[in-house]
């Protein structure tokens, strides 16, 4: 198996020193940063927008793996392309064409992704895969940290799995809620691709950081 991808997801970082956060978990062996948008109308949080993501920026050159859970997306692409945003991921519940949406994301130089909450079947992205580069499984429901991991969701992964060899495709897919040492290397099993992980990497501040990594991949002892 190649080397699962590590995403920390910022939204468990240390919001007054963020700057630090992206450099230490970048120096840790992280693969692409995930930043999580919220407006507080598609979920029930708030989060931060393309300015901060343009002042986070200059501080890794690792890709910015940007999970928008927003409504409407369409109107604010070129924001985070300009931002610097390199993945940008949408649900298809934000819009009415999912299918236009990711063409805009890519025609403004960034990778489409599509984000699949726990209650979203696998077959909606059927009809759109040839578009994605990255599909991402919700393996709590979105809006908040620290929730616990949803199992029904490793059944979706090996549906997605499976419909994504048949593409013959590289495309990312990855998780999202609730991983840790224990559940991410089930979630691998299944057939993911990429990990996003919160707490499981920012736990124990910055010195913990490499080995919280370490232990979410496959056949690392820490």
């Amino acid at each position: 198996m190649s080397t699962v991808l590590i995403s920390p997801s910022i939204l468990s970082a240390d919001f007054a020193c963020l700057g630090d956060e992206i450099r230490a978990i970048d120096a840790a062996g992280a693969d692409m940063i995930h930043i999580d948008v919220m407006d507080g109308h598609f979920v029930p949080n708030l989060t931060f927008g393309p300015p901060v993501i343009e002042k986070l920026r200059p501080h890794t050159k690792k890709p910015f793996d940007v999970h928008l859970m927003i409504a409407p997306v369409d109107p604010f692409i070129p924001a985070f392309a300009k931002a610097g945003a390199d993945i940008l991921t949408v649900h298809p519940e934000a819009g009415p064409h999912l299918h236009r949406t990711l063409q805009a994301i890519r025609a403004a130089g960034m990778r489409p992704g599509v984000a699949l909450n726990p209650g979203t079947p696998a077959a909606l992205v059927e009809p759109v895969i040839d578009n994605v580069d990255l599909i991402l499984v919700m393996s709590v429901n979105p809006g908040f940290g620290g929730q616990a991991f949803i199992e029904s969701q490793l059944r979706k992964v090996e549906i997605l799995r499976r419909m994504i060899d048949q593409t013959g495709r590289d495309i990312i897919l990855e998780i999202d809620g609730g991983l840790n040492s224990e559940t991410a290397p089930r979630a691998i099993s299944a057939g993911v691709t990429a990990i996003v992980a919160g707490s499981a990497v920012f736990n124990g501040g910055g010195s913990a950081y490499g080995a919280n990594i370490r232990a979410l991949r496959p056949g690392v002892h820490v």
